[in-house]
């Protein structure tokens, strides 16, 4: 009888082993990367945005994978949360065992996941949100960036801004981490490139909550010479519309970040302003060898023309197979190490992950918009190289942690 014991306990020891090695084994031959973002909440980037990761992963995969092991992509939803972002970072890591962490659209939530992933040093690219603060003031050893930050693109706009010569700005910005920090970089730039701009008025209505017809009579009332946007979504499409119907945007000129992204511009149809000075992705303009490959591939799999969010999502997951590859494979510390300095080619041609703040240096486009038949475009292009538009190595380790 106590033989039957102790082999039964051995057995059952053996099982509960097993059980609990399962998942680690069965991630043995893939790389498991896993992704959070706000899909409920903002559709229109992030269903391009998933497409563009897919195709990635697709491409990898067909080509035999990242250092012998496919790669599988595991995608959750935060509810535009920052709690349950955290939440479900824990979960991925513990519950799934993914090797990586990225993601991220919302700048709040983007924090959230920038300072679980400094104090459990699990690697975190975060693909999308825009804030600084992410790789300056917040930033961490685990922690590195994609996108062009929204000092960046404030910094390509204010140039042909302080050009205008206008003296009297509006803002209006959705009042939370990226809209906030957007206005303050752009009074900050505006003011050291033209000391006497002054901002007679400003409105920050809650993220996707605008009552346009307020805001706008505000502005209205306030009689600006120019208008410096940070609406997106909805609530552009809003504003854009309710302007048209007071007149505020004649005789006024407009500088508008990420308007000529086609997520936002396409909706606007026949009510597309003209002349308006935005950064964006006129995907049907760039002529360059890189663009041309993926336009093509992206088109072939989905039969839609791509989004900025397409490009993002891409360049996301390329990166972190560039990193995995130079790294040797999906260690922390190793990837970390292999992302200062590592350069990737993407659809905007070569970028660079930067040592001094992990921030990428992919740049942007900036245009004018136009209503062509009753449909909005970008014309008068150019594309920014994002190394030229960050702070110099000073500058960062002032705002920068140390590590």
């Amino acid at each position: 009888m106590k033989t039957f014991f102790n082999r039964t306990a051995t057995r059952a020891v053996l099982i509960a082993a097993a059980l609990c090695a399962a998942p680690a084994a069965q991630s043995q031959g893939v790389v498991r990367i896993g992704e959070i973002n706000s899909y409920k909440a903002q559709p229109a980037f992030l269903e391009p945005y998933k497409k563009g990761m897919e195709l990635a992963v697709e491409q990898i995969n067909a080509a035999g994978g990242l250092n012998g092991k496919k790669v599988e992509l595991i995608t959750r939803d935060d509810n535009a949360n920052p709690g349950d972002a955290v939440r479900v970072a824990e979960e991925l890591v513990s519950r799934d065992h993914v090797d990586v962490l990225t993601g991220s659209f919302l700048s709040h939530i983007g924090l959230a996941l920038t300072d679980f992933a400094g104090q459990k040093k699990v690697f975190f690219l975060a693909s999308e949100p825009l804030t600084d603060k992410i790789v300056w003031q917040n930033g961490n050893r685990y922690t590195y960036r994609l996108r062009t930050s929204t000092y960046m693109q404030v910094a390509m706009l204010v140039p042909q801004a302080a050009a205008m010569k206008k003296k009297r700005w509006a803002v209006v910005y959705p009042n939370y981490e990226y809209g906030q920090s957007a206005v303050a970089t752009f009074k900050a730039l505006m003011k050291a490139a033209q000391p006497d701009v002054e901002f007679v008025a400003e409105q920050a209505p809650p993220l996707g909550k605008l009552d346009a017809g307020s805001v706008v009579q505000a502005i209205a009332d306030a009689k600006p010479d120019a208008i410096f946007n940070v609406l997106f979504g909805a609530d552009l499409a809003k504003f854009v519309r309710e302007g048209n119907t007071r007149g505020l945007f004649k005789g006024v000129e407009v500088v508008s970040l990420l308007t000529g992204e086609p997520e936002y511009l396409d909706p606007l149809k026949d009510e597309t302003p003209n002349g308006w000075l935005v950064t964006g992705y006129p995907w049907y303009g760039i002529k360059t060898p890189e663009h041309d490959a993926f336009l093509k591939a992206y088109q072939a799999r989905f039969k839609d023309y791509p989004r900025l969010g397409s490009i993002v999502g891409y360049s996301a997951i390329m990166s972190l197979a560039a990193g995995i590859r130079k790294a040797g494979g999906t260690d922390t510390e190793k990837l970390v190490e292999a992302f200062s300095g590592l350069t990737v080619s993407t659809p905007f041609g070569e970028i660079r992950y930067r040592p001094e703040d992990h921030q990428s240096t992919m740049g942007s486009f900036v245009g004018r918009t136009s209503n062509e038949g009753g449909k909005g475009v970008m014309i008068d292009f150019r594309y920014l190289d994002g190394a030229a538009y960050l702070p110099s190595d000073a500058e960062v380790r002032a705002l920068r942690p140390a590590p």
